[in-house]
Parts: structure tokens; C-alpha cells; sequence
């Protein structure tokens, strides 16, 4: 520490030797730097903030009724996106700072000067925002900052409509689209309901239905089954009745005989088809069976009486017994030929059901697939109806009534003082640079021309054995011509301290005066 002491008064010492060359320096220093912050361009910088009040009245009221947008966020990003070219194209155009450009080289420039020294910032708090510019000119920063405040509130709102007329040509395009489809679902439905009529109208009762007409054909069948037993066995009870007793032989001619019995059994039948009309249709199975085999008796008794000959077994027929046996049969052939009919129609019936009962899970398969298509569509449709109705709502809101508010807090003022440079401060710094820059010329002297102040630097640096020193013994003269420069130093570093301080209270004076 001592070592390190002694070195700095050594060099102290060897600088004080140039003194005059460190107060040259120092003044050289101080004069250009003084000069060059006086002759620096004074910047004025504009200013405005504004205020976006975005509590409307009308948004709790149309709540649920209209879209309500993030105003908050779209004011946020307008703020950050404001500064592009195309709005500052605009900007000169507004600000006239276009007068002066000839070619695109020099708009290019001064767009890219206006990007770096325009600034819109938050101002502390929620949606207050300042918007600043500097430049020579106060008036026109003012006129540049006025364009952008103005761009900045149309900017904002005009965004905002934009977005919402966009809005609603979209919905507009998907209702098309959307009743196209509606279209289309309510057509292929109605086809398919058309198509399938029976089916959906029966649903789910084919199963039992199939199970009733399965028991009623089984009945039915069981009955066929039964007048056949029983005709078969009026057949084998007529073939074993082969003798004709003599009684009943006469002159009565076949004709006649089979007349009879053919008489006989189509009143047998007729009166069964009294009894059946009068529960049944014309329709009935059995009565259309019984139609038919009378028909074909009435047929049969036309080609006997042409023929008219003799039967041999005039006298059987006429037997009171055989007569009824054969009316029996012919009663037990109608019955079989109905019952066949009845089992035919019963049995077409079941044949059909089946069919339906197996289509019936694909159809409502098909079904639910259509009707589930239908209604996604139809309520997509209804959710676009909807959503137009809000769009449309709240355009006439945001053109009728003001979503957003914009109030200027303080409009676009340039204030009397310049923004940069700041002088004062720059002069003391300049005050500061001379006074260090002198000290570093005498020190830079001093190592130029390097001097021995006392033994032991000259005993290190040579590494020789100092014998002994001489003192320089000073004169009068000499003792009052260093008292003299030593007075003359002071004076001028007296003089550049009062020409500091002089310039600092002319700066003072001129910032009052414009103040």
C-alpha cells in the first residue's frame, strides 16, 4: 500500500512538471466539447394520451342478446400494431411530411425513422395510453402525433366493424349452405317415411303380429286337417254302400236321379253360404270356395240333362241315406276347399309379416341414421339463425351506439423546452471530460518524457548505487516567476471553472425565459 501510495505521487509529481500542457488541453477540450452541445439540434417531443373507456352501458343490458368482443384485448393489440407502414404512409400524408420526398429511397427513410422514434406505451393503467414523438420541428411532431391519435380511435372502431360485417357474411354463407342441407335431410326423410310407410307405422308390433298369424295358421291348418279326416271318411262310408236294394229299383231315369242329388247339394251349400255371409265378406276365403263349387255343381247338372242317360244306380241314389251322405260329402268338399283357402291366405299373410319383421331392424336402422343427420342439421341451422340475429344486433349497436369510448386526456401538446439534448447535463460532462482529459495528456507527456524525482525510482530503474544528490538552489527571480505561473495556472483554471459556471446560468436564464 505504501509502494502503491509513493507511485501515485510520483506520477503526480511527474505530471504537475506539465501543467500548462494539462490546462491547454483541458481548455482545447472544454471549448469544442461546449461548442458541439450548443450547436446539437434541439428535438421537441409531442405528446397525447388518451383514455378508452370500454364499461359501456349497453353491454350488460345486451348481454346474452349480442356478441360481446374482448374490447380490451383488441384495444391492446391495435396499440402494439398500430406502427406499420401502411398506417404510416398515412401518417405523412396527414402530417404533410410528404412535401418534401421525391423518391421512394427518402419515404423509406422516413418511415424508418418514424418507426424508431414513434412510441405508443401504456400509461400506468388500465387502457390509458400515451403516444409520443420527437423531432426539430415542434409542429410537425404535433401534426404527426395528432394523425396517429386519430388513426389509433378510427383504427380501433373501423377493426371492430370490419370484424363483425365479416362475421356475418360468413353466417350468411353457412345458412345457404346449411338450408341446402335441410333441404336435402327433409326430402330423403319424407322419401324414406313414404317408402317404408308400413313398416314404421306397424314398428315394433310385427313380432307379435308374426306370432299371432304363425298361431292362426297353425289353427287354421289343424282345421284343413280335420275336414279332410272327416270327408275321407263320408268317401269310404259312400264306396262300401255298393247294393241298391229292390224296393227302390223303378222306371225313374237317371237324369232325374242325378238332378237330385246335384239339387241337393248345391241347397246344402247355399244355405252354408247364407249362414257365412252373414258374418263374413264377400272376400271370405270359404264363401269364395263355396261360390265357386256351386258354379261348377249348376255346370255340372247342365251337361247331365243333355245327356239324359239312364243311371244304374237310380235307385241307391234315391235312398234317403245315400242322399244324405252324398250331401254330407259335398258339405265336407266345400268345407276342405275353403279350409285350403283359408290356409293359403294364412299362410301368405305369415310369409309377409316375416319378410317385415326381418327389414324392420335395417329399416330402423336407416331411419334413425336419416332422422339423426336431420336434426344435427336442423340444429346447426337454428344455431346459425341464432348467431345472425346476435351479428346483426350488434352491428346496429356498434353503429348506433358507441361500444367503445375515446377520450383524450391531454391532446397532442409540444412543450417549450426541447426534449434532447440535454445541456446541462452534457456541458458538465464536458467539464468533467476537459479536467480528465487534461490530467491524461500531462500524465501521457510525463511517460513521453520521463523524468527522475527522487533516488530510489532513479536507484531502480538504473540499478546503479546512487552516490549523492544535488538540490537546485532557486533565485529570487526564479522563486517570484514560478510564484507568478503558479498564480497564472490558477487563474486560468479559475477562469474555466467561471466560464462553466456562466454558461450554466445562461442556460438556466434561457430555459426561465422559454419556461
Amino acid at each position: 500500500m505504501h509502494e502503491l501510495a509513493e507511485q501515485l505521487l510520483s506520477q503526480v509529481k511527474a505530471a504537475w512538471r506539465y501543467r500548462w500542457y494539462a490546462m491547454f488541453f483541458a481548455w482545447i477540450i472544454a471549448l469544442g466539447g461546449w461548442t458541439a452541445v450548443y450547436l446539437m439540434p434541439d428535438r421537441y417531443e409531442a405528446s397525447a394520451r388518451v383514455y378508452v373507456d370500454t364499461q359501456s352501458v349497453l353491454r350488460p343490458l345486451l348481454a346474452g342478446l349480442t356478441v360481446q368482443p374482448n374490447v380490451e384485448q383488441m384495444v391492446a393489440m391495435m396499440s402494439q400494431t398500430l406502427i406499420n407502414r401502411p398506417n404510416l404512409e398515412k401518417v405523412i400524408r396527414m402530417a404533410d411530411m410528404d412535401i418534401g420526398i421525391k423518391t421512394s429511397e427518402e419515404q423509406a427513410q422516413l418511415i424508418t425513422r418514424l418507426t424508431r422514434e414513434l412510441s405508443i406505451k401504456s400509461a400506468g393503467r388500465e387502457n390509458l395510453y400515451t403516444i409520443a414523438y420527437n423531432n426539430r420541428n415542434p409542429q410537425e411532431a404535433k401534426r404527426v402525433v395528432q394523425s396517429l391519435l386519430t388513426l389509433f380511435m378510427e383504427g380501433t372502431l373501423g377493426d371492430q366493424r370490419k370484424d363483425s360485417e365479416a362475421a356475418r357474411r360468413f353466417i350468411d354463407e353457412q345458412l345457404k349452405i346449411y338450408n341446402q342441407k335441410l333441404v336435402t335431410a327433409e326430402n330423403a326423410v319424407t322419401e324414406f317415411r313414404r317408402r317404408h310407410m308400413s313398416i314404421l307405422a306397424g314398428g315394433r308390433d310385427y313380432y307379435s303380429r308374426l306370432v299371432e298369424e304363425q298361431a292362426n295358421l297353425n289353427q287354421v291348418i289343424l282345421g284343413l286337417k280335420e275336414a279332410e279326416n272327416s270327408r275321407d271318411a263320408i268317401k269310404k262310408q259312400l264306396e262300401s254302400d255298393t247294393e241298391i236294394p229292390p224296393s227302390l229299383l223303378g222306371d225313374r231315369n237317371t237324369d232325374e236321379g242325378g238332378n237330385l242329388e246335384i239339387d241337393a247339394r248345391i241347397q246344402s251349400l247355399e244355405q252354408k253360404l247364407d249362414v257365412l255371409r252373414l258374418n263374413y265378406t264377400e272376400q271370405h276365403p270359404d264363401i269364395v270356395a263355396i261360390v265357386r263349387t256351386v258354379a261348377r255343381l249348376r255346370e255340372q247338372k247342365k251337361a247331365e240333362a243333355k245327356l239324359r242317360k239312364p243311371s244304374p244306380r237310380v235307385a241307391q241314389a234315391q235312398d234317403p241315406v245315400h242322399q244324405q251322405l252324398t250331401v254330407s260329402l259335398a258339405s265336407a268338399e266345400a268345407n276342405v276347399a275353403a279350409m285350403k283357402a283359408r290356409v293359403a291366405e294364412y299362410d301368405k299373410r305369415y310369409n309377409e309379416l316375416k319378410a317385415m319383421a326381418n327389414a324392420v331392424p335395417q329399416v330402423d336402422a336407416e331411419y334413425t341414421q336419416l332422422t339423426r343427420d336431420y336434426e344435427v342439421t336442423k340444429r346447426n341451422y337454428e344455431s346459425l339463425l341464432s348467431r345472425r340475429e346476435s351479428a346483426e344486433i350488434t352491428g346496429h349497436m356498434e353503429t348506433r351506439a358507441r361500444v367503445m369510448d375515446f377520450r383524450v386526456v391531454d391532446p397532442p401538446q409540444v412543450p417549450s423546452l426541447p426534449k434532447t439534448p440535454n445541456r446541462r447535463l452534457l456541458m458538465s460532462l464536458v467539464l468533467l471530460a476537459a479536467l480528465g482529459g487534461g490530467l491524461g495528456g500531462a500524465l501521457l507527456i510525463s511517460q513521453i518524457r520521463p523524468t527522475f524525482n527522487d533516488e530510489r525510482r532513479l536507484r531502480e530503474v538504473s540499478g546503479l548505487q546512487v552516490l549523492g544528490t544535488v538540490v537546485m538552489a532557486w533565485t529570487d527571480a526564479q522563486k517570484a516567476r514560478r510564484a507568478r505561473g503558479l498564480v497564472a495556472l490558477l487563474i486560468s483554471f479559475a477562469s474555466l471553472l467561471s466560464a462553466y459556471a456562466a454558461i450554466m446560468v445562461a442556460r438556466s436564464d434561457c430555459v426561465e425565459g422559454l419556461g
